[in-house]
């Protein structure tokens, strides 16, 4: 541990981490660099793309486009919690960050990820009163109800991390400082704790399982209410656009929530840092740069919308 790591007293304290990040080998420093940057790159163009896409096509001013329009902004600025830190750790020697933008970091990690969830419940729930409920979807799906949604899943986010990153902080941490990831997630941390960590462990789980469960409910139970919906059609054709309209959102949960999950819902006695990384590389850096590539490649509004504006911008030219 370099000097300056520890602040002299009745017993040392870190003042600042080590982050190990993905790999020590020297020789694919600069292909992940390059690798990352253009997944970072394509994650911010994408997102503000489809963004300023839906909020300047008033035929995308609906409840579905306006929670894809959030689950966008999330991604960006998930995206950018690991990112910069990420590339910059490729070329520095020494990956330091301090105790106190790490416990920042790992804030705005546990946010943002927990208000993805949530808003992916409540796209689940909106595709399943557009399927199963068309003629009332009007007045099933109002303005208000989806502000309240979004702004349910925010906030909910903002509880999620506010109870686990206050109940972080007290704990004591006297060396060693170094995390075994590329940005500070809970259980590494937990694990360099000199104190009995069983409660944060035990609270870990109890949330984001807790968390997980609801959600995974959810969305389980609006898509099966769907394909009994969607079975009743007789015409392949309605089948087919039934299913078309619910198969970018079903591949954008199991994306995020199959490793998400298997990360943060088991103990810490059995948890692994290594599978840890690998998962984390999906569900935040990865998903977030395929989510527009799902809703452009698969939505023919989204398609029909982006042609029309591309030929508006070559005519302008």
């Amino acid at each position: 541990m370099a000097p300056g790591d520890m602040a002299p007293g009745n017993h040392t304290v870190v003042t600042r981490f080590v982050l190990l990040g993905l790999t020590s080998e020297p020789k694919l420093q600069t292909p992940l660099f390059v690798i990352f940057f253009m997944v970072y790159l394509l994650t911010l163009m994408g997102n503000l793309s489809l963004i300023t896409l839906i909020r300047t096509t008033p035929r995308l001013h609906t409840a579905m486009y306006f929670f894809l329009c959030n689950l966008s902004l999330v991604d960006l600025c998930y995206s950018s919690v690991f990112s910069p830190k990420l590339l910059v750790d490729f070329w520095v020697a020494e990956k330091t960050i301090s105790s106190s933008a790490c416990f920042a970091q790992h804030f705005l990690f546990l946010a943002l990820a927990t208000t993805e969830c949530f808003l992916l419940a409540a796209m689940a729930y909106d595709r399943y009163v557009a399927i199963c409920k068309p003629l009332l979807y009007s007045l099933a799906m109002p303005r208000r109800l989806c502000l309240q949604l979004v702004a349910g899943s925010y906030l909910g986010g903002l509880l999620n991390s506010l109870i686990q990153t206050c109940c972080l902080l007290p704990l004591p941490f006297c060396g060693p400082n170094v995390i075994n990831h590329y940005f500070c997630d809970t259980n590494p941390l937990l694990k360099l704790s000199c104190s009995n960590s069983s409660f944060n462990q035990l609270l870990l789980v109890a949330l984001n399982g807790t968390i997980s469960m609801a959600v995974l409910f959810i969305v389980v139970t609006s898509y099966v209410c769907i394909l009994f919906s969607v079975l009743r059609i007789r015409t392949p054709a309605g089948r087919h656009k039934a299913f078309s309209t619910c198969a970018s959102h079903l591949l954008t949960v199991t994306l995020f929530y199959a490793p998400a999950c298997l990360s943060h819902i088991q103990p810490a006695s059995r948890y692994s840092l290594e599978v840890e990384k690998v998962t984390a590389i999906f569900y935040t850096l990865v998903v977030p740069m395929l989510n527009p590539l799902i809703y452009s490649l698969r939505n023919k509004e989204v398609k029909e919308a982006l042609r029309k504006s591309t030929a508006k911008n070559l005519n302008v030219s």
